[in-house]
Parts: structure tokens; sequence; C-alpha cells
């Protein structure tokens, strides 16, 4: 493991990093930075979670020259979320440098946006949809670009940017610098390096396997009807730290998210319907530990960064593998381990193990966990709680009132009664949900899901050819997909 100080990095790069707690560079860091500081161009194959952020950001900071006005780099993501994450990162690493970093997305005031572009940022980290209507207005160009990042290229692809990339990297300089991140190296990621890059290095941080290896992957067999209540015992038993639960539809995260409260759990969904701010206030109780349990799909859920996730749960299995992979790799970040528990139906589970060749990784079969277990472990849990309470706490203005109620009561009988409140009550609340149908061993649908997944990042676009007009704001698709 390389320090950033062996790098050959500008001594504000350095102090940057320093800021930010940095000393040692990941795998992908390590291998990526060398190689696009020599301005070649590089394909950068690393899951979420593995540093490829400050992979690219690095080069991006470097090569800025602050006393141009003009835009000099710029990064495409596939979600308004990733958007974000990037632009704060780049703003981090270039914050001694003076590096200006605007995001770009959709969702938020395009007005906004363009006086802030009239700013002149060095750097704009954006959503390809929203990035193609300021091409359409004019009000950005792309003439000064040196370096253009693709990140979560597959992700772009399979939510139908192809043709949006191909576009906004058509209007970039033929000479710039182009580095591309993806988890998985599919055919049409291939065939975007073979048209926009030259002699670029192939950098690897997990050749060997697909999927996190400090991340325990089990399944369970459930039927449809029973998968609310194995969520919620499975809740019980594993008391999660911080939990993502994924349903494949908007319509799935809402009732689940639902069901969740109202069985007493601390949930809040997150989909592709909710506003902007709406998203932001839900993640950011996520991330300040508001929440127990988010529940998400996978579209609205893409490029999370959240440290702590402890436990992952496929409420529905992913229709294809990359969901597959980018779902379990929410948890087991930065060497930690985690657990990513699959829900399968019987008539599903071909489709597990279709998942488990490609990933080359055994998913475990568990047992369905039981009522008396779930029940047994809240009970343990509250009265933990209570010992914690009794050793850690001043407790002096309640004795009178226990001294009180022992004289009347057994010492067993009041502290079981107040295990019992502690709990909640032990019985599970009937909730029906909507059931979803199974999904089959060849679920990728590749035509479907370009068509369905087109402009979620809330941006208007129409045409992805330049200079057409822009279509209306609604997101595409005949699902309700996340």
């Amino acid at each position: 493991m390389a320090l950033f100080s062996e790098l050959n990095l500008s001594e504000p790069v350095l102090k940057a990093l320093g800021n930010m707690g940095f000393e040692s560079a990941t795998d992908i860091q390590s291998q990526a930075i060398p190689v696009a500081m020599t301005g070649q161009d590089v394909i950068g194959q690393a899951q979420t979670g593995t540093g490829k952020t400050v992979a690219f950001s690095i080069p991006v900071v470097e090569f800025v020259d602050t006393k141009s006005e003009s835009l000099q780099a710029l990064i495409l993501t596939p979600t308004r979320e990733l958007c974000i994450q990037v632009a704060e990162e780049i703003i981090k690493v270039g914050s001694v440098k003076g590096v200006r970093v605007l995001a770009v997305y959709g969702g938020q005031d395009i007005g906004r946006q363009i006086r802030a572009l009239r700013n002149r940022p060095h750097v704009v980290v954006a959503t390809p949809g929203r990035l193609m209507d300021h091409m359409n207005r004019r009000t950005v160009r792309l003439d000064g670009v040196r370096v253009a990042v693709l990140d979560e290229a597959d992700e772009m692809l399979d939510m139908g940017f192809v043709e949006d990339i191909e576009t906004i990297l058509a209007e970039c300089p033929a000479e710039r610098q182009t580095l591309l991140f993806s988890a998985t190296m599919k055919p049409g990621v291939r065939e975007l390096a073979k048209k926009f890059m030259r002699d670029f290095v192939v950098v690897s941080a997990k050749a060997s396997e697909v999927t996190v290896p400090s991340i325990e992957q089990v399944y369970y067999e459930v039927s449809e009807a029973q998968k609310l209540n194995v969520l919620t015992r499975l809740l019980d038993i594993q008391s999660p730290e911080l939990a993502i639960v994924f349903g494949r539809t908007k319509r799935r995260v809402d009732e689940l998210t639902s069901a969740l409260q109202t069985r007493g759990y601390i949930a809040d969904g997150l989909h592709g319907d909710l506003s902007q701010k709406q998203r932001d206030n839900v993640m950011s109780k996520f991330r300040d530990g508001g929440l127990d349990v988010l529940v998400a799909t996978d579209v609205a859920a893409r490029g999370l960064d959240v440290s702590g996730v402890t436990h992952v749960y496929n409420f529905d299995i992913p229709q294809d593998i990359d969901s597959y992979v980018h779902r379990i790799g929410r948890t087991g970040r930065a060497g930690k381990s985690g657990i990513a528990a699959t829900f399968v139906t019987p008539r599903e589970i071909d489709h597990l193990h279709h998942i488990e060749r490609v990933t080359k990784r055994k998913i475990t079969r568990k047992p369905l966990p039981t009522y008396i277990e779930a029940r047994e472990s809240k009970q343990r849990v509250a009265m933990e709680q209570l010992l914690e309470s009794s050793q850690n706490e001043d407790l002096g203005a309640f004795r009178h009132l226990a001294e009180e109620l022992l004289e009347n009561q057994d010492s067993i009988t009041v502290v079981s009664a107040a295990i019992k409140l502690l709990t909640k009550g032990t019985q599970e609340v009937p909730i029906t949900l909507t059931a979803e149908r199974p999904v089959r061993i060849r679920g990728q649908h590749k035509s479907e899901r370009g068509r369905d997944h087109r402009g979620r990042d809330g941006s208007r676009h129409g045409s992805s050819r330049f200079g057409k007009g822009s279509g209306g704001g609604h997101y595409r698709g005949n699902r309700a997909r996340g």
C-alpha cells in the first residue's frame, strides 16, 4: 500500500489529503493515479467503496490551472446523489489549490445553475441529462475540457445514457484525457472505451472476484407472503447498526416503509418519485443515525456513499447481476465486514444460482428465523439496555419510585414488566404487501431497462441529439421502477 507522499503529488494536494485524514492510497488509487498523472487514458475497474472517487479527483485537481477561467474538467455520473458526493470530494481535494467545482444535476433549479456557471468553475460534475440541457441552452462550453471522467460507466449505460454520453464526449476536444471507472467491464463499456479513448491502460482493484470478500452473502428461501415477517425477525435478531433494504419497485418501497414503521422500526424510503429536498432529508437522517433502516430502489440507491452500513437486505432479488453487485457493495466498505441477505422465492432459485456462477461466490442458504428467536432477541436487547442504563446513568431521582414499587411487587415482576415495555410488545402486526412477480433467470431485459431508466437524474432531455429541443421533465418508462 503506497503512501500519497510517494505518488509525486503537489504540495497543495498533499496538504488537502492530509486535512481529509488520508495518508495511504487504496489499491485502485495506487494503480490509477500514477498512470493518470502521465496524461494517459485510464480504465479503472473498481467497486464502490474502494476509493475510486479520490483516484480520479487527484489527477483532475492536479491538471487544473487555477489562473484560467475556462471549464477544464468534466465528470459524468449516473445519479444526482453520486453527482453531489463526487463534487464534494473534488472540492475537498482541491480546497488548498483553490479549484472551483460545480455540481450540475436534475431536480435543481436550472436558473440557479446557469448563474453558477457564469462564475466559471474549473470542474463541472454532472448527470448526463442535465448537462445536455445546458448544452442545448448554450450555457456551458466544453471546448476547454482537458480531462473527462466517466464515473460508474456501467450504470450510466444501464440507465440509457449511452447516446447522451457519446454526444457530450464528441463536444469535448479530441486531445483530452479520458478516465473511465466502472464496477463491471460489460461489452457496452468496452465499446465506449474503444470509441472515445486512446491507448488506454486498464487497472483493476478487485480482479479476482466480482463481489467484495469481506461481505458475508446469505439467502433465505421464502414465500412472498413470508418476506415481511422474515425481515423484521432478522432485524430483531441481528440488530444491525445501519441497514439498507432493497425493493424492486417504488410501490414496494412505499408499502414496506409503511409496514416497518407500523411495526415500530425507524425507517424511511428512497425512490425516484421523491423531490430532491425529500431525498436529501432522508439521506441526512440516514447518515446521522436518525434511521435504523433505509428502504430503497436500485436507481435511488446507486452511488450512495454511506459508511457504517452493516447489513443489506435484498427484500426482492435483483433482476440482474450488476444490480446485485452494486446493492451488496453498500456494506463491507473500507475493509470492514458486512452481511448481505437475499430473499428468494422458490421460483427464483435458478436466478440465484445464476448470480452465484457469474460472481464466482457461493451464497449460503440460511434457515428461516422463527418468531420465538426474534422475541427472545428483542427481550435480550431490552435487558442489556436496562443493565447499561443502571450502570452508566444517574438514577438518584428515580430511586424513591423504585422503592415504592418494590414495597408491593417483587423485583422479578417489576423487571419483567420493564423489559416488556422496552420491547414494545412482541406481536407481529398482520400486514399484507402487494406481491411482486418473480424474476426470470434471464432478467436483464436490456432494451426495457434502458427505456425505463432514462431521465432518472430528473433532467429534461427528450432528444439525445445535441441542438434538438428538450422534452418534458417526467420520468420515462411504463413500470413502477425506482
